[in-house]
């Protein structure tokens, strides 16, 4: 059973998505006691496209140096020797895709030290399993109920089962029972995540499907630009399939408050880009998606990532746009930053000291270092959903003023950052006690 000494520290994780088990796998590394609860009755086998970003993977790094190892089994970049360091390349969802543009050639985005990965979210999810000890994880539990207490939290499941813990940290995706907990006292307003106006049509195809449709230009990862609408597509699964998203400006609410997906029929689906401008190659690709919309929702504000002994890692904390395929590197330095924070109490503080101070001081660093740049994100993602949808009051529709954003250090900031800085900062707190009381070594 969990206590308030430090000896008997034992941290829950509530789900097992990318930023969960990356938490998991950084205590498990440090040997600090966890759980994970998860509320299917196995790991996730869905999902699509997903890539970290230069932060990314350093943080899975940092994390667990045999990850990057196995991660590059299955990771992809551009197939071009020439093209690894290219983002994506801008060009067009109208008839031609801009191949006759005088920019063509020249509207790519990405840093000379940028390296692009990207792979299928069930490889990455499996591989991260395997340094996580399953007698660690519990399926089949959706969490219904949390209750703090001075010495512990306990939860509260759906099957009737309870647990308790040291410390919650909340890793349950978007629509996140931890946040409500977290936010809704002080801040109600900021629990739901926000309709971004825009929902999109997915899938994976066989690349094979996809260069019957775009050719060669499936070999170097895409953003179309459009009037209300854009379309992303790049290579996972080793080049083996092409993940796409087909986006759509929407000026109506969603109408579907507990889901953020919505059955439409075909032809709705397909009349969305019946728009005679827009390029055929799109609905081809379009017929291959299910007739599915998916709402894209952010977190616009969130003015703290913890209460008390709950703290608030990943979508839950952060839920953003895709349009900067940066959500999940977001994920992952929460988890490396937590996990530091977590694990330089458990190992440095004396074991009969009461948690609550360390606690404290740790959320709090860990919210002052990740809370601002995490928003950023979300705020900038936000903006080049502007940018593609030509909605951005700054570049409109001149293709010369998007690239002059994005070619001009528009994710330097993002992409090379010094992640071994911000575990520094965040454990300050922690420190200054640590100091005060004597307790045994700093990590």
């Amino acid at each position: 059973m969990a206590g308030d000494k430090v000896k008997d520290m034992h941290v829950a994780i509530v789900g097992a998505g990318i930023g969960g088990l990356a938490l998991a796998m950084g205590l498990h590394k440090q040997g600090v006691p966890f759980t994970v609860y998860e509320e299917e009755a196995q790991y996730s086998t869905v999902g699509a496209g997903i890539g970290f970003g230069t932060n990314g993977d350093l943080a899975l790094d940092m994390i667990e140096e045999g990850f990057i190892s196995k991660f590059e089994r299955f990771c992809i970049g551009n197939k071009p020797e020439d093209a690894q360091n290219i983002f994506f390349e801008g060009m067009l969802l109208k008839k031609g895709l801009g191949l006759k543009e005088p920019w063509y050639g020249k509207s790519s985005w990405g840093h000379p030290d940028y390296v692009r990965r990207a792979a299928h979210r069930n490889d990455v999810l499996q591989t991260m399993t395997s340094f996580i000890p399953i007698e660690k994880v519990r399926f089949s539990k959706r969490l219904t109920n949390i209750t703090q207490h001075p010495n512990k939290v306990t939860l509260a499941f759906a099957d009737g089962d309870t647990a308790e813990a040291s410390i919650l940290v909340g890793a349950d995706g978007i629509k996140s029972v931890v946040r409500e907990h977290v936010l809704s006292p002080m801040y109600p307003s900021q629990v739901n995540p926000v309709y971004a106006g825009s929902y999109c049509y997915r899938g994976v195809v066989p690349i094979a499907d996809g260069k019957e449709i775009f050719g060669d230009l499936t070999d170097v990862a895409k953003m179309y630009l459009g009037e209300k609408r854009c379309c992303v597509h790049y290579l996972i699964s080793g080049g083996e399939e092409l993940n796409f998203l087909l986006c759509v400006a929407d000026d109506k609410p969603w109408d579907l408050p507990n889901a953020v997906t919505q059955k439409v029929t075909y032809k709705t689906m397909m009349s969305d880009f019946n728009d005679p401008s827009i390029d055929d190659r799109f609905r081809r690709l379009l017929r291959k998606a299910k007739p599915i919309r998916w709402g894209l929702f952010h977190h616009r504000y969130t003015s703290t990532y913890y209460r008390d002994r709950v703290v608030l890692l990943g979508d839950s904390a952060h839920a953003s746009l895709p349009f900067q395929a940066a959500g999940a590197g977001q994920g992952l330095e929460d988890a490396l930053v937590l996990s530091n924070v977590l694990a330089k109490i458990y190992l440095n503080a004396p074991g009969g000291e009461p948690l609550q101070p360390y606690i404290r001081a740790g959320f709090a660093g860990y919210d002052q270092v990740r809370r601002p740049r995490a928003q950023k994100q979300l705020e900038r993602a936000h903006e080049m959903a502007t940018m593609l949808y030509y909605e951005h009051p700054e570049t409109g529709k001149d293709m010369y003023k998007v690239l002059g954003k994005l070619q001009a250090g528009w994710f330097e900031w993002l992409w090379f950052r010094d992640l071994g800085r911000d575990v520094e900062e965040a454990g300050r707190g922690v420190d200054e006690i640590l100091g005060r009381g004597g307790g045994r070594c700093k990590i």
